[in-house]
């Protein structure tokens, strides 16, 4: 008997972000409908300092907020934080935590996420790059269009700290700029035109 009862193919939408990410996170949340059956997964770019976005982003949602830990079970209408340190992957339905591969430096860990789930993941792929310093996330934009994803970035002016959606634009592999609020909105219209394919 499959222990997993849901089927590994309904959405995962990777919020990608760091400084003034946690404006990005809380609007975005807010207009989020919380049955859209799709998995919300946060990755901050945090270097030193622990998360809190577990114990915060609760009050903006009335969907589950956990912190991931090593094969945490992957659900839809979830929002799953990724802990500080550690590289975040995808395989056979759960997460999967390592070592963070860039300790140095601007982490890349929103970059290696997006290629874990262009690998491992069968749903649809929605990448979202906000608020935050460096490019986290860009190079790995291109990918996720080629599986059928769709790439969104928020609008420079609605961001505290432009230089990673700016990147993400300058990759040429954006499908959207949106304020969060749009962003929300345009999530809940993929999320439905997807249930209806099915």
């Amino acid at each position: 008997m499959n222990t997993k009862s849901v089927a590994k193919d309904f959405p995962v939408v990777c919020v990608g972000g760091s400084a003034g990410g946690l404006d990005a996170y809380t609007r975005l949340l807010r207009h989020l409908p919380v049955d859209m059956g799709v998995a919300t997964v946060i990755v901050n770019h945090l270097r030193t300092v622990g998360t809190r976005l577990h114990e915060i982003l609760p009050r903006f949602t009335a969907m589950p907020v956990e912190l991931i830990t090593e094969r945490l079970d992957i659900q839809p209408n979830h929002v799953f934080i990724i802990p500080s340190q550690r590289d975040l992957h995808v395989l056979d339905g759960e997460f999967r935590l390592k070592p963070i591969s860039k300790p140095r430096g601007w982490p890349d860990v929103i970059t290696v996420f997006l290629r874990s789930l262009t690998q491992h993941w069968d749903g649809k792929l929605i990448a979202v790059i906000v608020s935050g310093y460096d490019g986290d996330g860009a190079a790995a934009l291109c990918g996720i269009k080629e599986v059928g994803g769709i790439t969104i970035a928020q609008k420079l002016d609605t961001a505290q700290q432009p230089d990673m959606p700016e990147s993400a634009i300058a990759s040429g592999c954006i499908d959207f700029v949106l304020s969060p609020e749009n962003i929300a909105q345009e999530i809940a219209r993929i999320a439905r035109a997807v249930s209806r394919a099915e």
